[in-house]
């Protein structure tokens, strides 16, 4: 019978999975801690903010934090697994019955490449639109007054000309991939660039050729501040547009980015970033079996041989700078001077390819 299927192969498999579960939940729990103490600190002033929203906000943020982890999540989970099994002699039992160290990694390999496929089909759809709800929450927190928590000159900005004006848009928050916008402060000069006014504004949704604001309060240099409820700015932005200028890569889920990257490439934008993040999804279930094969290449040694520490250690400074070249390869791909296809896939390949070689030379050398 298969090792895939027999008793032996489904025990390894479930042991495999229940440490990279236990360690991606271990994991979780921790950022979402670390999180609600950073968000509790920023809306301590807050009178509207209660302790439920805070939670709830910190909950929906870290999903997406979590699966950019979740390579090193399966690395240190296939580790726990099977230094625990060689610790309780399960291994070596294993070897005695004549069941090679390729037979006992299989199922944790097929195990990762289910989890991998999960992870991409159905964990990242539900991350981007738990940070988009966050994101929602986060605007409902900050921007509940004209001109709460906009004064520093991060987040996005716009320039829209008009007829008779100018006008610098700055926006701390968005949603919807920026057809949506909250935290606003903008800044109006005439056609010789003179300063006219300042405005600030709870939100601001994009319509058919307009901003629609709301909830504005006008400062002027000649006149006392004026309250709006809503007023308007014409634009020839179109949905589209703004969504390569707000949305990053990361907010967009699986199985939206085909349709993103067409109409990225019909209106004339760079579909680089794009492209770099449907490939990386896609090799999403392969990198994880490459961390597998990582993490059994330096936790298969019998612990009576000694020098476990340094394996592991080692194990972990492989991942490290496995990480390293993704990043790499990354920027590679969105300065354009590396094929996305290349980026995504060669961390795969030299992950792999190192824990197929080290275990090779262990088991067959």
């Amino acid at each position: 019978m298969s090792m895939m299927t027999n008793t032996l192969g489904r025990y390894f498999a479930g042991r495999f999975v229940i440490s990279a579960v236990g360690v991606f939940a271990s994991i979780f729990l921790l950022l979402v801690l670390v999180d609600y103490i950073e968000m509790v600190r920023k809306t301590s002033g807050l009178a509207s903010a209660s302790a439920i929203t805070v939670a709830q906000t910190s909950l929906y943020r870290v999903p997406q934090l979590l699966e950019k982890m979740m390579p090193f999540c399966v690395l240190i989970g296939a580790m726990t697994c099977y230094l625990a099994l060689s610790r309780r002699l399960e291994l070596v039992v294993a070897r005695a019955a004549g069941v090679s160290a390729w037979q006992f990694i299989a199922p944790a390999l097929a195990s990762s490449i289910v989890l991998g496929t999960l992870a991409t089909v159905a964990y990242n759809p539900m991350s981007a639109n738990l940070r988009e709800l966050s994101k929602r929450m986060e605007a409902e927190l900050f921007g509940s007054a004209p001109g709460g928590g906009i004064q520093d000159a991060s987040g996005f900005w716009l320039n829209q000309v008009s007829t008779d004006s100018q006008w610098i848009i700055n926006a701390a928050r968005s949603e919807q991939q920026g057809v949506r916008l909250t935290g606003l402060t903008v800044f109006r000069f005439d056609n010789d660039f003179q300063f006219k006014e300042r405005i600030e504004a709870r939100e601001a949704s994009l319509e058919e050729g307009r901003w629609a604001f709301k909830s504005a309060r006008r400062f002027s240099l000649d006149a006392p501040p004026v309250d709006q409820e809503t007023f308007f700015i014409p634009t020839t932005l179109t949905p589209a547009q703004v969504r390569n200028s707000f949305s990053t890569p990361e907010t967009v889920s699986f199985w939206q980015l085909p349709g993103y990257i067409r109409s990225s490439e019909s209106s004339g934008f760079a579909t680089a970033g794009y492209r770099l993040q449907y490939h990386k999804l896609l090799a999403q279930p392969f990198l994880l079996a490459a961390m597998v094969m990582l993490a059994a290449s330096v936790s298969l040694r019998f612990f009576r041989f000694g020098g476990v520490q340094k394996m592991v250690l080692s194990g972990v400074g492989a991942g490290f700078l496995l990480y390293v070249l993704s990043k790499v390869t990354e920027d590679l791909s969105k300065a354009e001077l590396m094929h996305p296809i290349a980026s995504a896939w060669l961390p795969v390949c030299v992950g792999g390819l190192t824990g197929f070689l080290a275990l090779l030379y262990q088991e067959d050398g």
